[in-house]
Protein backbone atom coordinates (compact mmCIF):
# COMPACT_ATOMS: atom_id res chain seq x y z
CA UNK A 1 0.00 0.00 0.00
CA UNK A 2 2.76 2.47 0.77
CA UNK A 3 4.24 1.76 -2.13
CA UNK A 4 1.42 2.41 -4.30
CA UNK A 5 0.62 5.78 -2.16
CA UNK A 6 4.27 6.75 -3.18
CA UNK A 7 3.68 6.47 -7.08
CA UNK A 8 0.70 7.73 -7.54
CA UNK A 9 2.67 10.62 -8.88
CA UNK A 10 3.73 9.03 -11.65
CA UNK A 11 0.34 6.69 -12.21
CA UNK A 12 -1.47 10.22 -12.92
CA UNK A 13 0.95 11.53 -15.10
CA UNK A 14 0.14 7.97 -16.71
CA UNK A 15 -3.54 8.00 -17.14
CA UNK A 16 -2.85 11.47 -17.66
CA UNK A 17 -0.93 10.47 -20.70
CA UNK A 18 -4.17 7.62 -21.14
CA UNK A 19 -6.72 10.60 -21.32
CA UNK A 20 -4.86 12.69 -23.63
CA UNK A 21 -4.90 9.88 -26.36
CA UNK A 22 -8.27 8.76 -25.67
CA UNK A 23 -9.76 12.64 -26.24
CA UNK A 24 -6.89 12.50 -29.42
CA UNK A 25 -8.06 9.24 -31.09
CA UNK A 26 -11.75 8.71 -29.93
CA UNK A 27 -13.23 11.80 -29.19
CA UNK A 28 -11.37 13.83 -31.69
CA UNK A 29 -11.11 16.43 -29.53
CA UNK A 30 -8.30 18.81 -30.73
CA UNK A 31 -5.04 18.62 -29.31
CA UNK A 32 -4.76 22.11 -27.89
CA UNK A 33 -8.19 21.26 -25.73
CA UNK A 34 -6.70 17.76 -24.76
CA UNK A 35 -3.68 19.05 -23.21
CA UNK A 36 -5.38 22.07 -21.31
CA UNK A 37 -7.77 19.61 -19.38
CA UNK A 38 -5.34 16.82 -18.94
CA UNK A 39 -3.07 18.97 -17.24
CA UNK A 40 -5.16 20.99 -15.09
CA UNK A 41 -6.61 17.10 -14.29
CA UNK A 42 -2.88 15.96 -13.44
CA UNK A 43 -2.12 19.25 -11.59
CA UNK A 44 -5.64 18.59 -9.18
CA UNK A 45 -5.03 14.85 -8.79
CA UNK A 46 -1.12 15.47 -7.77
CA UNK A 47 -2.81 17.62 -5.15
CA UNK A 48 -1.87 21.27 -6.27
CA UNK A 49 -4.02 24.14 -4.85
CA UNK A 50 -6.50 24.98 -7.67
CA UNK A 51 -5.04 28.71 -8.33
CA UNK A 52 -1.82 27.06 -8.46
CA UNK A 53 -2.91 24.58 -11.28
CA UNK A 54 -4.16 27.76 -12.55
CA UNK A 55 -0.87 29.37 -12.47
CA UNK A 56 1.27 26.62 -13.57
CA UNK A 57 -0.98 26.60 -16.48
CA UNK A 58 -0.45 30.23 -16.89
CA UNK A 59 3.27 30.10 -16.36
CA UNK A 60 3.83 26.74 -18.79
CA UNK A 61 1.80 28.40 -21.77
CA UNK A 62 2.90 31.98 -21.37
CA UNK A 63 6.71 31.17 -20.77
CA UNK A 64 6.74 28.09 -23.67
CA UNK A 65 5.22 30.93 -26.27
CA UNK A 66 7.23 33.70 -24.76
CA UNK A 67 10.47 32.07 -26.10
CA UNK A 68 9.14 30.10 -29.29
CA UNK A 69 6.27 31.71 -30.56
CA UNK A 70 8.42 34.33 -32.42
CA UNK A 71 10.80 31.80 -33.68
CA UNK A 72 8.25 29.17 -35.02
CA UNK A 73 6.35 32.36 -36.82
CA UNK A 74 9.05 33.62 -38.31
CA UNK A 75 10.50 30.26 -39.38
CA UNK A 76 7.09 29.58 -41.05
CA UNK A 77 7.42 33.16 -42.89
CA UNK A 78 11.17 32.32 -44.24
CA UNK A 79 9.50 29.09 -45.83
CA UNK A 80 6.56 30.69 -47.02
CA UNK A 81 8.51 33.46 -48.94
CA UNK A 82 10.63 30.63 -50.55
CA UNK A 83 8.20 28.50 -52.07
CA UNK A 84 5.97 31.94 -53.26
CA UNK A 85 9.27 33.25 -54.77
CA UNK A 86 10.50 30.23 -56.23
CA UNK A 87 13.19 30.16 -53.96
CA UNK A 88 12.59 26.34 -53.02
CA UNK A 89 11.73 25.03 -56.49
CA UNK A 90 15.79 26.41 -57.35
CA UNK A 91 17.58 24.92 -54.69
CA UNK A 92 15.63 21.79 -55.68
CA UNK A 93 16.23 21.58 -59.29
CA UNK A 94 19.57 23.04 -59.25
CA UNK A 95 20.96 20.57 -56.91
CA UNK A 96 19.64 17.87 -58.55
CA UNK A 97 20.66 18.71 -62.17
CA UNK A 98 24.34 19.29 -60.83
CA UNK A 99 24.44 15.92 -59.07
CA UNK A 100 22.65 14.03 -62.40
CA UNK A 101 20.83 10.90 -62.19
CA UNK A 102 23.52 8.43 -61.28
CA UNK A 103 23.95 10.38 -57.66
CA UNK A 104 20.47 11.54 -57.32
CA UNK A 105 19.76 9.42 -54.35
CA UNK A 106 22.57 11.98 -52.61
CA UNK A 107 21.08 15.33 -54.47
CA UNK A 108 17.81 14.76 -52.99
CA UNK A 109 18.94 13.79 -49.45
CA UNK A 110 20.77 17.15 -49.21
CA UNK A 111 17.61 19.17 -50.70
CA UNK A 112 15.15 17.00 -47.83
CA UNK A 113 17.78 18.20 -45.57
CA UNK A 114 17.42 21.81 -46.67
CA UNK A 115 13.67 21.69 -46.98
CA UNK A 116 13.50 20.06 -43.43
CA UNK A 117 15.70 22.53 -41.69
CA UNK A 118 13.51 25.88 -43.19
CA UNK A 119 10.39 24.95 -43.77
CA UNK A 120 7.61 22.73 -42.18
CA UNK A 121 7.24 19.19 -42.65
CA UNK A 122 4.05 19.25 -44.87
CA UNK A 123 5.05 22.30 -46.66
CA UNK A 124 8.42 20.70 -47.81
CA UNK A 125 6.54 17.28 -49.00
CA UNK A 126 4.34 19.14 -50.86
CA UNK A 127 6.82 20.85 -52.47
CA UNK A 128 9.34 18.03 -52.78
CA UNK A 129 7.06 14.76 -53.78
CA UNK A 130 6.26 16.19 -57.36
CA UNK A 131 9.82 16.77 -58.11
CA UNK A 132 10.92 13.58 -56.66
CA UNK A 133 8.17 11.63 -59.00
CA UNK A 134 8.99 13.44 -61.89
CA UNK A 135 12.97 12.98 -61.71
CA UNK A 136 12.02 9.26 -60.67
CA UNK A 137 10.41 8.84 -64.27
CA UNK A 138 13.22 10.67 -65.82
CA UNK A 139 16.11 8.47 -64.69
CA UNK A 140 13.97 5.54 -64.67
CA UNK A 141 13.99 4.93 -60.74
CA UNK A 142 10.92 3.58 -58.68
CA UNK A 143 9.49 6.69 -57.34
CA UNK A 144 9.07 5.16 -54.17
CA UNK A 145 12.53 4.81 -53.68
CA UNK A 146 13.77 8.33 -54.31
CA UNK A 147 10.57 9.16 -51.89
CA UNK A 148 12.12 7.46 -48.97
CA UNK A 149 15.07 9.02 -49.26
CA UNK A 150 13.50 12.36 -49.47
CA UNK A 151 11.44 11.83 -46.22
CA UNK A 152 14.50 10.13 -44.51
CA UNK A 153 16.54 13.19 -44.74
CA UNK A 154 12.92 15.41 -44.36
CA UNK A 155 11.85 13.99 -41.23
CA UNK A 156 15.39 13.79 -39.34
CA UNK A 157 16.48 17.74 -40.19
CA UNK A 158 12.66 18.52 -39.10
CA UNK A 159 13.08 16.59 -35.89
CA UNK A 160 16.67 17.86 -35.12
CA UNK A 161 17.42 21.50 -35.93
CA UNK A 162 16.06 24.45 -34.92
CA UNK A 163 13.85 26.81 -35.87
CA UNK A 164 11.48 23.64 -36.29
CA UNK A 165 9.19 23.85 -33.17
CA UNK A 166 9.83 20.19 -31.69
CA UNK A 167 13.84 20.76 -31.05
CA UNK A 168 13.18 24.81 -30.16
CA UNK A 169 10.71 23.41 -27.54
CA UNK A 170 13.66 20.82 -26.46
CA UNK A 171 16.47 23.51 -26.53
CA UNK A 172 14.20 25.95 -24.41
CA UNK A 173 13.16 23.05 -21.77
CA UNK A 174 16.77 21.55 -21.34
CA UNK A 175 18.13 24.86 -21.10
CA UNK A 176 20.69 23.76 -24.19
CA UNK A 177 23.04 25.73 -26.58
CA UNK A 178 21.23 25.78 -29.33
CA UNK A 179 24.44 26.27 -31.33
CA UNK A 180 25.95 23.08 -29.78
CA UNK A 181 22.53 21.55 -30.73
CA UNK A 182 23.26 22.62 -34.66
CA UNK A 183 26.74 21.01 -34.42
CA UNK A 184 26.40 17.94 -32.33
CA UNK A 185 23.30 17.26 -34.58
CA UNK A 186 24.52 17.12 -37.94
CA UNK A 187 26.70 14.14 -36.75
CA UNK A 188 23.88 12.75 -35.87
CA UNK A 189 21.03 13.45 -38.61
CA UNK A 190 24.42 12.32 -41.25
CA UNK A 191 24.55 8.60 -40.31
CA UNK A 192 20.93 8.32 -40.01
CA UNK A 193 20.08 9.69 -42.71
CA UNK A 194 22.31 7.49 -44.92
CA UNK A 195 20.89 3.89 -43.17
CA UNK A 196 17.24 5.03 -43.92
CA UNK A 197 17.66 7.06 -46.96
CA UNK A 198 20.29 5.57 -49.00
CA UNK A 199 20.81 2.26 -47.46
CA UNK A 200 17.02 1.29 -46.61
CA UNK A 201 15.46 1.49 -49.91
CA UNK A 202 18.15 -0.70 -51.56
CA UNK A 203 16.55 -3.61 -49.62
CA UNK A 204 13.32 -2.83 -49.62
CA UNK A 205 10.66 -4.47 -52.36
CA UNK A 206 8.21 -4.05 -54.71
CA UNK A 207 8.81 0.13 -54.79
CA UNK A 208 7.83 0.03 -58.37
CA UNK A 209 4.46 1.06 -59.12
CA UNK A 210 2.47 2.83 -61.23
CA UNK A 211 3.09 6.63 -61.36
CA UNK A 212 0.25 7.99 -58.64
CA UNK A 213 -2.15 11.04 -59.11
CA UNK A 214 -0.79 14.29 -57.72
CA UNK A 215 -3.02 15.45 -55.00
CA UNK A 216 -1.50 18.85 -55.17
CA UNK A 217 1.26 20.74 -57.64
CA UNK A 218 2.70 23.44 -56.55
CA UNK A 219 3.10 26.68 -59.06
CA UNK A 220 5.96 26.25 -61.39
CA UNK A 221 8.38 29.00 -62.17
CA UNK A 222 10.59 29.78 -65.02
CA UNK A 223 13.93 29.85 -64.99
CA UNK A 224 13.98 34.00 -65.31
CA UNK A 225 11.08 34.15 -62.60
CA UNK A 226 13.08 32.13 -59.73
CA UNK A 227 16.10 33.67 -58.02
CA UNK A 228 19.93 32.64 -57.74
CA UNK A 229 20.71 29.04 -56.67
CA UNK A 230 23.66 30.46 -54.21
CA UNK A 231 21.35 32.88 -52.44
CA UNK A 232 18.29 30.65 -52.65
CA UNK A 233 20.44 28.32 -50.19
CA UNK A 234 22.16 30.83 -48.32
CA UNK A 235 19.22 32.89 -47.17
CA UNK A 236 17.09 30.20 -45.27
CA UNK A 237 20.04 28.89 -43.32
CA UNK A 238 21.20 32.26 -42.14
CA UNK A 239 20.07 31.59 -38.66
CA UNK A 240 21.73 28.02 -38.66
CA UNK A 241 25.26 29.75 -39.46
CA UNK A 242 24.86 32.46 -37.03
CA UNK A 243 23.84 30.98 -34.50
CA UNK A 244 26.45 28.22 -34.72
CA UNK A 245 29.14 31.12 -35.75
CA UNK A 246 28.38 32.39 -32.61
CA UNK A 247 28.97 29.10 -30.52
CA UNK A 248 32.07 28.97 -32.37
CA UNK A 249 33.04 32.63 -31.52
CA UNK A 250 32.25 32.62 -27.92
CA UNK A 251 35.26 30.14 -27.50
CA UNK A 252 37.36 32.64 -28.07
CA UNK A 253 36.10 35.78 -26.65
CA UNK A 254 35.87 36.75 -22.91
CA UNK A 255 32.29 37.00 -21.33
CA UNK A 256 31.32 40.17 -19.98
CA UNK A 257 32.92 42.15 -23.15
CA UNK A 258 30.95 44.65 -25.57
CA UNK A 259 31.96 42.31 -28.63
CA UNK A 260 30.46 39.31 -26.36
CA UNK A 261 27.26 41.04 -25.83
CA UNK A 262 27.12 41.93 -29.83
CA UNK A 263 28.03 38.87 -31.02
CA UNK A 264 25.54 36.67 -28.69
CA UNK A 265 22.99 39.25 -29.85
CA UNK A 266 22.89 38.88 -32.98
CA UNK A 267 23.67 35.16 -32.52
CA UNK A 268 20.46 34.32 -30.54
CA UNK A 269 17.35 32.72 -32.50
CA UNK A 270 15.53 35.69 -32.29
CA UNK A 271 17.16 38.60 -33.98
CA UNK A 272 18.61 35.89 -36.23
CA UNK A 273 15.76 34.77 -37.70
CA UNK A 274 14.71 38.48 -37.84
CA UNK A 275 17.78 38.93 -39.85
CA UNK A 276 16.91 35.97 -42.39
CA UNK A 277 13.20 37.27 -42.80
CA UNK A 278 14.08 40.80 -43.44
CA UNK A 279 16.90 39.50 -46.09
CA UNK A 280 14.53 37.29 -47.61
CA UNK A 281 11.75 39.97 -47.85
CA UNK A 282 13.90 42.11 -50.25
CA UNK A 283 15.59 38.93 -51.68
CA UNK A 284 12.53 36.53 -51.71
CA UNK A 285 10.08 39.62 -52.99
CA UNK A 286 11.40 43.15 -53.63
CA UNK A 287 14.31 41.94 -55.65
CA UNK A 288 12.11 39.48 -57.53
CA UNK A 289 9.84 41.90 -58.75
CA UNK A 290 7.48 41.02 -55.85
CA UNK A 291 4.98 44.14 -54.37
CA UNK A 292 5.08 44.41 -50.60
CA UNK A 293 1.43 43.94 -50.45
CA UNK A 294 2.16 41.02 -51.98
CA UNK A 295 5.16 40.15 -49.65
CA UNK A 296 2.92 40.97 -46.78
CA UNK A 297 0.35 38.34 -48.27
CA UNK A 298 2.86 35.69 -47.92
CA UNK A 299 3.89 36.86 -44.52
CA UNK A 300 0.39 36.61 -43.12
CA UNK A 301 -0.53 33.62 -44.68
CA UNK A 302 2.54 31.63 -42.81
CA UNK A 303 1.11 33.33 -39.52
CA UNK A 304 -2.06 32.07 -40.17
CA UNK A 305 -0.73 28.59 -41.50
CA UNK A 306 1.31 27.71 -37.98
CA UNK A 307 -1.29 29.61 -35.67
CA UNK A 308 -2.50 25.77 -34.25
CA UNK A 309 0.96 24.59 -34.22
CA UNK A 310 1.82 28.12 -31.89
CA UNK A 311 -1.24 26.76 -29.30
CA UNK A 312 -0.54 23.19 -29.65
CA UNK A 313 3.43 23.76 -28.39
CA UNK A 314 1.71 26.46 -25.31
CA UNK A 315 -0.42 24.20 -24.41
CA UNK A 316 2.34 21.27 -24.00
CA UNK A 317 4.45 23.73 -22.24
CA UNK A 318 1.19 24.22 -19.62
CA UNK A 319 1.38 20.33 -19.78
CA UNK A 320 5.03 20.61 -19.07
CA UNK A 321 4.94 22.69 -16.54
CA UNK A 322 1.83 21.16 -14.16
CA UNK A 323 4.60 18.29 -14.49
CA UNK A 324 7.37 19.92 -13.32
CA UNK A 325 5.21 21.56 -10.24
CA UNK A 326 4.13 18.83 -9.33
CA UNK A 327 7.25 17.18 -8.37
CA UNK A 328 7.09 14.07 -10.86
CA UNK A 329 9.87 14.94 -12.59
CA UNK A 330 12.06 14.78 -9.61
CA UNK A 331 10.47 11.93 -8.49
CA UNK A 332 11.49 9.95 -11.08
CA UNK A 333 15.05 11.39 -10.98
CA UNK A 334 14.90 9.63 -7.01
CA UNK A 335 13.54 6.58 -8.55
CA UNK A 336 16.48 6.36 -10.97
CA UNK A 337 19.18 6.81 -8.58
CA UNK A 338 19.79 2.86 -8.39
CA UNK A 339 19.04 2.38 -11.53
CA UNK A 340 21.74 1.47 -14.41
CA UNK A 341 19.62 3.19 -17.33
CA UNK A 342 21.01 6.04 -19.12
CA UNK A 343 18.76 8.99 -18.91
CA UNK A 344 19.79 9.66 -22.76
CA UNK A 345 17.69 6.50 -23.45
CA UNK A 346 14.93 7.01 -20.50
CA UNK A 347 14.41 10.06 -22.81
CA UNK A 348 14.04 8.34 -26.20
CA UNK A 349 11.80 5.80 -24.89
CA UNK A 350 9.00 8.26 -23.18
CA UNK A 351 9.02 10.31 -26.24
CA UNK A 352 9.24 7.89 -28.60
CA UNK A 353 5.86 5.95 -26.82
CA UNK A 354 4.35 9.45 -26.79
CA UNK A 355 4.71 9.84 -30.31
CA UNK A 356 3.71 6.56 -31.34
CA UNK A 357 0.21 7.07 -29.49
CA UNK A 358 -0.30 10.82 -29.97
CA UNK A 359 1.51 10.95 -33.72
CA UNK A 360 2.67 14.38 -33.30
CA UNK A 361 6.14 14.96 -32.92
CA UNK A 362 5.82 18.19 -30.53
CA UNK A 363 3.82 17.34 -28.47
CA UNK A 364 5.82 14.12 -27.59
CA UNK A 365 9.06 16.00 -27.37
CA UNK A 366 8.02 18.44 -25.11
CA UNK A 367 5.51 16.23 -22.74
CA UNK A 368 9.02 13.94 -22.34
CA UNK A 369 10.86 17.14 -20.99
CA UNK A 370 8.88 17.84 -18.65
CA UNK A 371 8.67 14.34 -17.29
CA UNK A 372 12.96 13.70 -17.69
CA UNK A 373 14.16 17.50 -17.12
CA UNK A 374 15.14 17.23 -13.42
CA UNK A 375 17.14 14.01 -14.92
CA UNK A 376 20.00 16.52 -16.23
CA UNK A 377 20.65 17.66 -13.09
CA UNK A 378 20.53 14.29 -11.36
CA UNK A 379 23.08 12.27 -13.36
CA UNK A 380 24.53 15.34 -14.88
CA UNK A 381 23.95 14.63 -18.53
CA UNK A 382 24.71 16.89 -21.53
CA UNK A 383 21.70 19.08 -22.15
CA UNK A 384 22.45 19.31 -25.97
CA UNK A 385 22.45 15.18 -26.05
CA UNK A 386 19.58 14.92 -24.02
CA UNK A 387 17.94 17.18 -26.90
CA UNK A 388 19.18 15.23 -29.61
CA UNK A 389 17.97 12.14 -27.76
CA UNK A 390 14.40 13.38 -27.07
CA UNK A 391 14.31 14.70 -30.62
CA UNK A 392 15.47 11.20 -32.09
CA UNK A 393 12.18 9.84 -30.01
CA UNK A 394 10.17 12.32 -31.55
CA UNK A 395 10.59 11.02 -34.98
CA UNK A 396 10.25 7.46 -34.46
CA UNK A 397 7.90 5.22 -35.93
CA UNK A 398 4.09 6.48 -36.23
CA UNK A 399 0.45 4.84 -37.42
CA UNK A 400 -3.04 5.59 -38.27
CA UNK A 401 -2.80 8.81 -35.88
CA UNK A 402 -0.37 10.74 -37.66
CA UNK A 403 -1.27 13.25 -39.99
CA UNK A 404 1.82 12.94 -42.27
CA UNK A 405 1.24 9.29 -42.54
CA UNK A 406 -1.61 9.60 -44.15
CA UNK A 407 0.20 12.55 -46.53
CA UNK A 408 2.87 10.28 -47.35
CA UNK A 409 0.36 7.00 -48.11
CA UNK A 410 -2.37 9.26 -49.83
CA UNK A 411 0.40 10.84 -52.26
CA UNK A 412 2.25 7.76 -52.99
CA UNK A 413 -1.05 5.81 -53.38
CA UNK A 414 0.44 2.83 -50.79
CA UNK A 415 -1.96 0.69 -48.68
CA UNK A 416 -2.01 0.91 -45.51
CA UNK A 417 0.41 -2.46 -45.32
CA UNK A 418 2.86 -0.75 -47.73
CA UNK A 419 2.81 2.76 -45.76
CA UNK A 420 4.10 1.29 -42.59
CA UNK A 421 6.82 -0.86 -44.38
CA UNK A 422 8.11 2.07 -46.14
CA UNK A 423 7.47 4.97 -43.98
CA UNK A 424 7.30 3.58 -40.91
CA UNK A 425 10.41 1.82 -41.37
CA UNK A 426 12.22 4.44 -42.20
CA UNK A 427 11.03 6.51 -39.42
CA UNK A 428 12.33 3.74 -37.06
CA UNK A 429 15.48 3.56 -38.08
CA UNK A 430 16.54 7.47 -38.51
CA UNK A 431 15.22 7.18 -34.79
CA UNK A 432 17.09 4.29 -33.50
CA UNK A 433 20.53 5.25 -35.27
CA UNK A 434 19.80 9.08 -33.76
CA UNK A 435 19.75 7.38 -30.73
CA UNK A 436 22.79 5.27 -31.32
CA UNK A 437 25.13 8.42 -32.18
CA UNK A 438 23.81 10.21 -29.63
CA UNK A 439 25.07 7.49 -27.13
CA UNK A 440 28.26 7.13 -28.79
CA UNK A 441 28.75 11.15 -28.51
CA UNK A 442 28.36 10.44 -24.58
CA UNK A 443 31.05 8.45 -23.89
CA UNK A 444 32.77 11.72 -25.19
CA UNK A 445 30.85 14.59 -24.04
Amino acid sequence: MHWITESLPIIWVALGVVLLLYLNMRVKLNSVLALLIVAVLVGILNGLPLMDVVASVKKGLGGTLGSLALIIGLGAVLGKLMVDSGAAQRVATSLLNKFGVKYVEWAILIVGAIFGISVFYEVAFIILAPLVISIAIEAKIPYLRLGVTMVASATMAHSIFPPQPGPTALVEAYGADMGMVYILGIVVVIPAVICAGIILPRFLRKLDRPVPPLLKKPKEFTNEEMPGFAISLIVPLIPALIITGTTILDLFIDKGTKFYEIVNFFGSAEISMLLAVLVAIYVFGIRVGRTMPEIMKSFSGAIEGIAMIVFIVGAGGAFKQIILDSGIGNYIAAMMQNTSVSPLIMAWVITAMLRIATGTGVVSAITAAGIVGPLITTFDVNPVLMVLATAAGSNTITHVNDASFWLFKEYFNLSIKDTFKTWGLLLFINSIVGLGVVLLLSLFI
